[in-house]
């Protein structure tokens, strides 16, 4: 429930005999709707729809707010709309240009407008899906903690930890006791 994956979540549920935290039931089909909208690279949906469940998550969390504006702005030019590109970016995201911390990213993405095929430029992590996936985490993680439930997953926090004491253990013991986590390896003994 906590990536929304409602499905899956339910027929663990119902195949063990647990029952759900009414928690995690709450508004977990728009988390989806928002989670999936910036996968598929529709960042103004999802900042619609996140202002909807989350109202002023977005005018609290800046840098959120950046990276989902940032998105449709490569969508863009991804679909080669450059004017409409740089009238964006002239409206929504000149005000970003202001604060030290947004300059570099700014500059990395009117850099995309510079190539022919912004696939191949130095730029092209950011037309990444592993990109949109990192923004639609964070997105997922920001709504959770503005509904006051926890940003990571019980399991990932175990996991988190289990690899901290194992890098804490090597480093004490010795490079040969203890080899760095692996959450493949764990899960095939």
């Amino acid at each position: 429930m906590h990536n929304c994956f409602k499905e899956t979540a339910e027929t663990f549920l119902s195949s063990t005999g647990l029952k759900l935290p009414v928690d995690y039931s709450v508004n977990v089909d728009k988390r989806k709707a928002i989670f999936n909208s910036v996968l598929e690279g529709n960042a103004l949906k999802a900042i619609e729809l996140t202002e909807e469940l989350a109202p002023n998550l977005l005018e609290n969390d800046m840098d959120l707010h950046f990276d989902l504006l940032s998105l449709h702005f490569i969508e863009l030019v991804r679909s080669r709309k450059c004017t409409e590109a740089l009238e964006f970016g002239q409206k929504k995201l000149t005000s970003f240009g202001k604060v030290p911390k947004y300059v570099e990213k700014l500059e990395d993405f009117m850099a995309l407008l510079a190539y022919e095929e912004p696939e191949k430029s130095p730029m092209f992590h950011l037309l990444s899906p592993e990109y949109r996936q990192n923004v639609a985490d964070s997105l997922n993680r920001a709504v959770l903690a503005h509904a006051n439930l926890p940003a990571y997953s019980s399991l990932e926090r175990v996991v988190q930890q289990a690899t901290v004491v194992r890098q804490y253990l090597q480093q004490e013991v010795g490079k040969d006791s203890y080899p760095p986590f692996s959450l493949k390896a764990f899960l095939s003994k």
